[in-house]
């Protein structure tokens, strides 16, 4: 089975915070893409509004609701009290929590889910409980998937940094690669399924995929609006589903 796309927003937003002005349109670039064949939108809402506004995400909810009723929503973020409140208020498919610091400026590890496993199992089921999906995002770690599933996520989303930023270092890419594969056999062991995300490409996305054939969806934000930046938002997310079919 083809791995979904989840294209994350948060560039897109960040580009239009620059300037008091509607544009770039989030929604209109997301219907762009869910037309072009993405199978859901992704955003990561932060406690400044820095990328996504919260009025954003009713809008999104609208547009997937109204105009592509078979796509998903996935809200990822750090479980704050004002956070799990937007996604009461924004019903999203898919909940991806994230263990993020509100001063990082992008996620860059994933939860240790022995230490921090009294604080997620309430909150996993909480969500769960209001007919979410729970992904939990998580390092390259054999060890992490069973004790995801065992706090009650539904996925686990590998964190993909170290091998996308090895993007000029071969043998660094297959390492980390390789950590990834592990991780991912390990999570096929546990029966929990898995997304992966951060700084993929259409260059990296072939080994990805041949290295991990239980992936069952991609969330990709950076590089894919980098990527539109040359060929447009539409063909971008073509190239990407290309890529993901290789």
């Amino acid at each position: 089975m083809t791995a979904t796309l989840s294209v994350n927003l948060n560039a897109i937003a960040m580009l239009r915070n620059r300037r008091d002005l509607p544009w770039p349109s989030v929604t209109g670039l997301g219907r762009i893409a869910l037309a072009a064949g993405a199978s859901g939108l992704t955003v990561h809402p932060r406690p400044d509004e820095r990328h996504i506004r919260f009025s954003d995400l009713p809008e999104i909810r609208a547009l997937i609701d109204d105009e592509f009723p078979d796509a998903e929503f996935n809200i990822e973020g750090y479980p704050t009290a004002e956070f799990l409140e937007l996604v009461a208020r924004n019903e999203p498919e898919q909940v991806t929590l994230v263990p993020d610091d509100p001063s990082q400026s992008t996620s860059d590890h994933g939860w240790d889910v022995v230490a921090k496993a009294d604080y997620l199992r309430p909150i996993i089921a909480g969500l769960k409980e209001r007919g979410a999906r729970v992904s939990l995002f998580i390092d390259p770690d054999p060890e992490a998937p069973a004790g995801a599933q065992a706090l009650g996520a539904d996925r686990v989303e590998l964190y993909t940094g170290p091998y996308g930023g090895a993007f000029d270092d071969p043998r660094r890419a297959a390492e980390e690669l390789s950590k990834l594969e592990v991780t991912a056999a390990a999570a096929a062991k546990a029966g929990i399924a898995v997304n992966a995300g951060h700084d993929l490409t259409v260059a990296n996305l072939p080994p990805l995929v041949k290295k991990v054939p239980n992936l069952v969806e991609v969330s990709i934000g950076h590089g894919l609006t980098a990527d539109a930046l040359t060929h447009g938002m539409s063909r971008s997310v073509e190239r990407f589903l290309d890529a993901l079919r290789a």
